[in-house]
């Protein structure tokens, strides 16, 4: 990330904590104008053009996206007034704040990284529906009723939209990359961080609290924990914050031991 981009995302981030009348209803409208803008090379140049006059982009703004709330069009402006690193770069940030516009009204604290993260799991450990999802040949709109069909009325109108901008507009990444990252953007906003916990069998309630607080004690923040059972770990629990992975499982152990006596 180009110092610029560094410089107008943290611009973005501290509009969008000040701004008002900031609800799902403009985090979804920014998420389409990304894809708009996304979908017009010409339009992306204009709004990104490091010589652009500032009030030249903003009031391009205004007229290509009349249509948007004030809270939602008063943030777009704010971000093509910054100077960006690359076209490539005011595109992530218009997604990202678009998913913490998001995130913030969410229903229910954690719902957007546990939902995010079981439709990354339901897609990935089926070959057909990520391909049918990750091709591109499919069209934005059979994308979006797959998502439709596979999130139902089971998850939040929240995670709903952000998996569905996700799909329609990946920008060359995987389905569980642009998963991850976007739980872990969601998670950022409420000031925590995510750990994926893997163990041989379903946490009870005491263990899955002794885990967050020694991961919080670990990284210094609160983390989500999204759960993994996999029986073949025989025991212990197998950590994964960001890249960086602990593998305290019995069968990590059984696999070191085999190792040294194969030594």
């Amino acid at each position: 990330m180009g110092s610029a981009t560094r410089s107008a995302l943290e611009s973005a981030r501290t509009a969008l904590s000040a701004a008002k009348g900031i609800d799902l209803a403009a985090g979804e409208q920014l998420l389409a104008a990304a894809r708009t803008i996304g979908s017009s090379p010409q339009l992306l140049n204009a709004l990104s053009n490091p010589s652009a006059n500032a009030a030249g982009t903003t009031a391009l703004v205004d007229t290509v996206f009349s249509e948007l709330g004030a809270a939602a069009r008063g943030l777009l402006q704010t971000m093509v007034a910054s100077r960006w690193s690359s076209g490539d770069d005011l595109l992530a940030g218009i997604e990202e704040i678009g998913i913490r516009a998001i995130a913030a009204n969410a229903p229910t604290d954690g719902v957007i990284e546990a939902e995010l993260f079981e439709f990354g799991r339901a897609v990935t450990s089926d070959a057909e529906l990520e391909l049918a999802i990750g091709s591109k040949r499919g069209t934005a709109a059979s994308k979006l009723a797959l998502v439709t069909d596979l999130l139902g009325s089971r998850a939040s109108a929240h995670s709903r939209a952000i998996a569905g901008h996700l799909v329609q507009q990946p920008r060359g990444r995987r389905i569980g990359e642009l998963v991850r990252s976007a739980a872990t953007t969601a998670a950022d906003t409420a000031g925590k961080g995510i750990a994926t916990v893997t163990v041989a069998a379903p946490l009870t309630a005491a263990q899955r609290s002794n885990v967050a607080a020694s991961i919080a004690s670990r990284y210094g923040r609160e983390h989500v924990i999204n759960q993994i059972v996999d029986p073949s770990l025989i025991g212990g629990v197998r950590v994964q914050v960001g890249d960086e992975v602990t593998d305290g499982s019995i069968a990590a152990r059984l696999n070191d031991l085999k190792l040294q006596l194969a030594g």
